[in-house]
């Protein structure tokens, strides 16, 4: 799998190169790796108003909800669930079947469950706003 990696200095630059990670992604599934903290919901705003589904201000972290529908986009976090059979009572085959484009959270955590033909996007946090970004595709 190709890869890049990217450095942010800030959340709007974060945000910036998700709206050009957005046109660039294959459509799929995309797995966003990384600690609490690292940036995964921040990138995600960036990379759903890119593909104009949803403003920035209207992004959030799916952590309570599990899923967000926005359109043609879905935001999933993972992150709250412990088994495969609770990410299995989700549904998330039709998702993957239907949607132009799948952001997950904390996938990693199951991998039995998704797709082989996928993007990974690894985040680490380098300093309070600094961010390394690598993009391996598929």
């Amino acid at each position: 799998m190709p890869a890049q990696t990217f450095r942010t200095q800030s959340e709007d630059e974060t945000i910036a190169l998700g709206r050009r990670l957005a046109v660039e992604l294959p459509r799929g599934v995309v797995l966003l790796i990384g600690n609490l903290g690292a940036g995964k919901t921040t990138l995600s705003k960036g990379i759903i108003s890119g593909l104009n589904a949803a403003a920035v201000d209207e992004v959030s972290s799916p952590t309570f909800t599990l899923i967000h529908d926005y359109g043609r986009v879905f935001h999933i976090d993972l992150y709250r669930l412990e088994t495969e059979s609770e990410v299995e009572s989700l549904g998330l085959d039709d998702l993957f079947d239907g949607a132009e484009l799948v952001l997950i959270e904390w996938g990693e955590r199951f991998p039995a469950l998704m797709p082989e033909k996928r993007a990974e996007i690894r985040l680490r946090a380098l300093g309070e706003d600094e961010r390394e970004i690598t993009v391996t595709y598929p």
